[in-house]
């Protein structure tokens, strides 16, 4: 057999697999047949696709809508694990530094489980580990019978100053997005600083993070706008995209949504979110909606790169993120029908 640990064969090798496997992800008309299923006809069908193993793991002991949250969070960890486990090299050290995002996504779960009442069970279902916090760890935290007890057993871990520093605000005011904001920020740059420490790779890698930042803040100001912030928000932006924390808050500011809309189209470079702004100029879309549009957006975009850069990390990052995506949607196909919304509001929830 061929070495694949030296030379270009090793980005050939996992970005061809990966290409391989985005093939097989669920179609759009797929979704729309999902939509019109019970959960037994869903879990039927998920059980027909690659979440078969979990699918036959999981049921003698769990059923309905915790049987496939349980096999969909199983099947993407253990799918994130897989990639990182082919992947050589840089491209291992930088899918390693992006999968770190779902340690941040875990521990917010759990502390928002906790102060909401959630049981353990209902916690551990949707609890992803691919990044450095590996089940046995997460498993601890969720033992934790307080907030304060998880925050103690997160000593030693890189995300603890940052969480420790706004806990007792958090825990007062019962919501930990400043925190969550803060996270992400210290998460950005360190992705930032590997893309730019000149290792091979590091350019592709580059171009996406700040994508991923733009996209990011441009969501933060529609959100910030929706809720009518007027305070100084500079302190939500994460750094180091297209926009300055000045640029940031006037944009937040202006008042008059076409004006919010022309100045923000004047700073943006990509062009697929430039038509998207001007699909926006008629101001008739939900915040749920916009959301929904700057993903898929940010999808087309990467995949764009990723043809562009074919032997690249691209590959590895439009596969990870379209498999999450595909995560999301299976469950909120799920959890919509457990509790009987209409089938277009839960079409409204979906990116395909």
């Amino acid at each position: 057999m061929a070495d694949i640990s030296a030379g270009p064969a090793p980005y050939v090798y996992v970005c061809t697999r990966l290409r391989v496997r985005k093939a097989k992800l669920i179609p759009r008309e797929d979704y729309l047949r999902l939509l019109n299923m019970s959960i037994p006809e869903i879990t039927r069908f998920i059980e027909e696709t690659q979440y078969k193993r979990e699918i036959d793991e999981l049921a003698s002991s769990f059923h309905g809508n915790d049987l496939i949250e349980l096999a969909l969070s199983w099947n993407l960890a253990k799918e994130y694990q897989s990639i990182q486990d082919i992947t050589p090299g840089v491209l291992k050290r930088f899918t390693q530094s992006y999968l770190r995002k779902w340690d941040i996504q875990n521990i917010l779960t759990i502390l928002r489980g906790k102060t909401q009442g959630m049981k353990p069970g209902k916690i551990r279902e949707i609890l992803v580990p691919a990044g450095e916090m590996d089940r046995v760890f997460l498993d601890r935290l969720v033992k934790e019978e307080t907030p304060e007890r998880i925050l103690e057993a997160l000593k030693g871990q890189s995300v603890y100053p940052a969480i420790a520093a706004g806990f007792s605000t958090a825990v007062s005011e019962g919501s930990f997005a400043r925190i969550e904001n803060e996270l992400y920020k210290q998460f950005y740059e360190n992705l930032l600083s590997e893309a730019t420490s000149g290792f091979k790779g590091g350019k592709q890698f580059l171009e996406y993070i700040m994508l991923d930042i733009d996209i990011t803040n441009i969501r933060n100001m529609f959100r910030l706008r929706a809720d009518t912030l007027h305070e100084d928000a500079r302190s939500m932006m994460i750094p180091g995209g297209t926009f300055s924390t000045d640029a940031f808050q006037h944009l937040i500011s202006i008042e008059e949504s076409k004006e919010f809309i022309d100045t923000l189209k004047s700073k943006v470079h990509v062009k697929p979110l430039i038509m998207l702004l001007d699909e926006m100029s008629g101001g008739e879309k939900s915040l749920r909606e916009i959301e929904i549009d700057l993903i898929k957006v940010q999808l087309a975009q990467m995949e764009s790169l990723s043809k562009l850069n074919p032997f690249s990390i691209h590959p590895i990052l439009t596969y990870l993120e379209k498999k999450k995506y595909e995560i999301f949607n299976l469950r909120a196909i799920a959890r919509g029908k457990e509790v009987n919304l209409p089938t277009d509001r839960i079409r409204s929830y979906l990116v395909m």
